[in-house]
């Protein structure tokens, strides 16, 4: 099994999409139904093999719950802080910006 590339707390966005978003759990392979899987179109759809990832995700019109593949995943190196509603309750910002989880993963 491959180690993450990124932990939670890491701020991330897709390679593809215009979307980013703050990690919040990580699955080490993938954990989601047949039916999401296949929802994707075949040209991108990711392997199952990989690390996924659940962030609290934002584009310019809203907020929401996304999971995403690692191969699908960059750093977010913007420095802008992330403005889902839900930041709040899951992480602490220090005061370099830096987001801790107030609460661990049970995976």
């Amino acid at each position: 099994m491959r180690q993450a590339r990124y932990k939670v707390g890491d701020i991330v966005r897709h390679r593809i999409y215009p979307f980013r978003g703050i990690v919040f759990d990580i699955d080490p392979v993938f954990d989601n139904t047949e039916e999401w899987w296949l929802s994707i179109p075949e040209d991108i759809r990711p392997k199952k093999d990989q690390p996924f990832y659940h962030l609290l995700a934002e584009n310019d019109d809203t907020e929401y719950i996304a999971y995403v593949s690692e191969q699908n995943l960059l750093p977010d190196e913007t420095g802008t802080p992330i403005r889902h509603p839900k930041v709040g309750e899951m992480f602490n910002v220090d005061e370099d910006g830096q987001y801790h989880a107030l609460f661990l993963s049970t995976h």
